[in-house]
């Protein structure tokens, strides 16, 4: 992967409810929602009676052409972009998942992780089921399938309380769609107008994209049931204190999107600003690594008084490119994607935010590079808490012993990154730049689970993935200076 030093994007979707050119719309929408997921792009679509899906692995551009797009014809459709965090990466595990049942057909789209997931899955195996994927998203499908409810809408309001974990759905059958939320909320899904129908989507910038409101959350452990402009709630679960996803401001949402009804663009300005009161250095420039950082910058530079420079150009055209060990330039996967600003840097004392170190390989390299274009001193600010447990609730983490901060105090982590300082934001500073902190998973950085796993043998899977290899910090025997892991 060319850039480590974040987490795996998730997934996101999208939902039409009975607009005419419904799969033109949720193509658009996909776009705008393709930062969280570019491994596989998928749409159903729905005239009302038959349903119909197209998925192929790649970007929305790539799989969703015009004529494919015309080819979808239907008033109802849900779409789904996909980073996988449980199941494989190929075609089969691609979503929406479209299935035949004694109800008729029904497609599902899934963002979140269920942490029961393979306990389900061996019951209903040893019940007979037969499951033609290994996405956990198919479980609840065939919890679907198994209930003695009369319609897919009270099949799913009785199914849901019996999945454990994070889940933000759109699932669609002949003439109806339908929105629902895990009753933590750990994942977004926005509820929005379009012209006299209803629209879903993870994020609202989905929204703006193709003219449509946003009106309010689904609400956790809510359900909605979308027909021809009319909106029916249901909860699917009791009140529960939310969790909602933090790292949805610090990474994963684009800052023109409402998100757990917050800006996450006011979100990220006022952790930078807070940043800035907490951790301030006498300094020439303040730059951003792009682009997710950039609007933390500009608050940390606002805070400061630091004057805010463009000192990285990043290169938004480069793919998952493999770049070969053995090649002369070691750190060329990090010189494909950024390249310092040489006039800014020379000479100058320079502020570099962040948003999170993962590994901190990438911000090594980085860091070599800033220094190389001439600045005398690399002062590093992350605009988050150090990183020290992966996530299991929908996001595809490094196992906690590649976490940089799981195992390294912050003057080790300095001493690795060759910078003259660094600070995190506080937790507390987090919060209050989110606002309702008490409604926040914060797991990833203190390893307080809120969802419990069911049983002994699922937590041990998820403790193997969570121990994983030792990440460590000195050079290995014949390491260089140049060796990017080094």
């Amino acid at each position: 992967m060319l850039d480590e030093r974040h987490w795996r994007e998730e997934c996101g979707v999208v939902g039409i409810a009975g607009v005419q050119g419904a799969a033109e719309l949720a193509s658009m929408a996909l776009h705008a929602l393709q930062h969280r997921g570019q491994e596989s792009a998928g749409i159903t679509v729905s005239d009302g009676r038959l349903i119909h899906t197209h998925k192929e692995m790649g970007l929305v551009a790539k799989v969703f052409s015009e004529k494919t797009v015309k080819s979808l014809p239907g008033n109802y459709a849900i779409g789904h972009v996909r980073y996988s965090t449980s199941g494989s990466s190929n075609l089969i595990n691609a979503q929406p998942i479209q299935v035949a049942s004694h109800r008729g057909a029904v497609s599902l789209a899934h963002n979140g992780n269920l942490v029961n997931a393979p306990q389900l899955r061996r019951t209903m195996e040893q019940d007979g089921s037969i499951f033609s994927t290994t996405s956990d998203s198919e479980v609840i499908l065939h919890l679907m399938a198994r209930s003695k409810a009369l319609t897919v809408a009270d099949a799913v309001q009785e199914i849901l309380p019996q999945v454990r974990g994070a889940y933000s759905l759109v699932i669609l059958t002949g003439d109806t769609l339908i929105a629902a939320r895990d009753p933590l909320g750990f994942r977004p899904l926005c509820l929005g107008r379009f012209q006299d129908s209803y629209v879903v989507a993870s994020e609202s910038c989905a929204f703006d994209i193709i003219g449509a409101r946003y009106l309010r959350d689904v609400e956790p452990g809510e359900m909605v049931v979308l027909g021809q402009g009319d909106l029916v709630s249901r909860r699917v679960a009791e009140v529960a204190r939310e969790r909602r996803c933090v790292f949805e401001h610090v990474y994963f949402s684009r800052p023109d999107s409402q998100v757990f009804g917050t800006s996450v663009e006011r979100a990220r300005r006022s952790s930078g600003e807070i940043l800035g009161r907490e951790a301030p250095v006498p300094a020439d420039v303040v730059t951003a690594v792009p682009d997710s950082s950039n609007t933390a910058a500009l608050g940390f530079a606002r805070a400061t008084g630091i004057p805010f420079e463009l000192a990285l150009i990043r290169n938004h055209y480069v793919g998952r490119t493999f770049i070969s060990p053995a090649q002369q330039v070691r750190d060329m996967s990090v010189r494909i994607k950024f390249n310092p600003v040489r006039e800014v840097l020379a000479g100058k004392r320079v502020v570099v935010v962040d948003d999170s170190i993962v590994r901190g390989t990438t911000m090594r390299k980085l860091v070599k590079l800033i220094r190389q274009a001439g600045a005398e001193e690399v002062h590093l600010r992350i605009a988050s808490p150090p990183v020290t447990s992966p996530c299991f609730y929908g996001i595809d983490t490094p196992v906690r012993k590649e976490l940089i901060g799981s195992s390294h105090s912050v003057e080790e982590i300095a001493t690795y990154l060759r910078v003259d300082s660094l600070h995190y934001l506080s937790l507390e500073g987090l919060l209050e730049a989110t606002g309702e902190g008490d409604r926040y998973c914060t797991a990833c950085f203190t390893g307080d689970y809120p969802v419990p796993f069911d049983t002994e043998p699922d937590k041990a899977v998820f403790d193997r993935h969570a121990e994983g290899a030792e990440i460590i910090l000195k050079p290995r025997t014949g390491q260089t200076d140049d060796d990017p892991e080094a």
